[in-house]
């Protein structure tokens, strides 16, 4: 399976020379106040993120509504509320989403939403969301990944709570009908304990794949996304919130407003610090290099006529003036041209 290496998502495009993809996941941390939504779009803004990602489901076409609460979700909400009631209550309408869309377009920010159910699937596309989100939930949900792959529209998929089987028969359904695919290594667990980031699967996804990788970080602090970067992930996403002491499913496990500026920040400093793959001196350097670098000199008086040999000559720092020793073997038995006393320059 041979995806495409350049993903465009709005204005931006996603390939191995790229910078890396920024994702802001606001996710519900909004509570379900459209105020709340768009406050956290501008945090998101102001911190120079890429995009800003929502989460779009009907609850009824989500979940039983006598399925229990994930353990973490446990711990940061209450627990008389059913997980049924408490995703009822963070639910965001088509025209909720309408509205964070054109304010994104406002503040110069990439909008999107990862789709829970088919209804989503259709809602988003209507409005034409520039890429869907999969949840590491979806992974296994092979008829829905069909149904979001015909879209046509790029599709970032997140793994969280699979086997490397899964990921491959995911892959498998969605290649005939789309190549603009992103595959984000991700644990499903709010927060991650340091152990289980597994940041190698994202050289396991390289190794195995054709397809641009990158990382889905629920750590704690800036966390492993920072350390995802040099392994290769061209798109990170992390969780944020406007107050992480809310009652809420991810609050605990995000970002604070400070902490996203510093996150972005640290990732373009670890672009700045990877640079070129290219192996040559930098600007600055070539002048270091003049100063630094040797060339050949006299060790012995050598008289016009005479054989140079290897003990006749020896590298030192000439201002970088002369032959540099990397060719010294061009000059050994070759009959000398000049006369050169003790430090002369040879310019043979």
């Amino acid at each position: 399976m041979k995806f495409n290496r350049i993903v465009k998502v709005g204005n931006k495009e996603i390939s191995d020379e790229s910078p890396v993809f920024i994702i802001a996941e606001a996710g519900v941390n909004h509570n379900g106040d459209i105020k709340v939504a768009k406050q956290l779009i501008d945090v998101a803004a102001k911190a120079g993120v890429d995009a800003v990602k929502f989460q779009a489901f009907k609850t009824e076409n989500l979940i039983l509504n006598n399925v229990e609460k994930a353990p973490y979700q446990l711990n940061t909400t209450s627990q008389e509320e059913s997980q049924f009631n408490m995703l009822k209550r963070l639910e965001i309408s088509k025209e909720n989403n309408i509205e964070l869309q054109k304010y994104c377009n406002e503040k110069k920010i990439i909008f999107l939403s990862t789709p829970f159910d088919e209804e989503s699937i259709y809602e988003l596309n209507d409005i034409n969301i520039p890429a869907f989100k999969i949840s590491s939930t979806d992974l296994t949900n092979l008829p829905f990944l069909k149904k979001v792959a015909k879209t046509g529209k790029p599709m970032i998929l997140s793994t969280g709570m699979s086997y490397f089987a899964e990921v491959e028969l995911a892959l498998q359904e969605i290649f005939p009908y789309n190549k603009n695919v992103i595959l984000l290594q991700c644990t499903a667990n709010y927060p991650i304990k340091d152990d289980e980031a597994n940041l190698n699967v994202i050289r396991t996804f390289q190794q195995s794949f054709d397809i641009i990788v990158g990382y889905s970080d629920h750590s704690v602090g800036l966390g492993a996304s920072l350390y995802s970067v040099p392994m290769g992930a061209k798109v990170v996403e992390k969780h944020f919130t406007l107050n992480k002491e809310q009652v809420g499913p991810d609050h605990r496990a995000s970002l604070n407003q400070e902490e996203l500026k510093e996150y972005v920040s640290e990732i373009r400093k670890i672009e700045t610090y990877l640079g070129t793959s290219i192996k040559r001196p930098s600007f600055d350097e070539q002048k270091t290099r003049k100063s630094l670098q040797k060339s050949l000199v006299a060790k012995i008086p050598i008289q016009k006529g005479d054989l140079i040999k290897e003990e006749s000559i020896i590298a030192k720092r000439t201002g970088g003036k002369g032959i540099s020793p990397i060719y010294y073997k061009d000059l050994i038995n070759k009959v000398s041209s000049n006369n050169y006393n003790i430090n002369d320059i040879i310019d043979e």
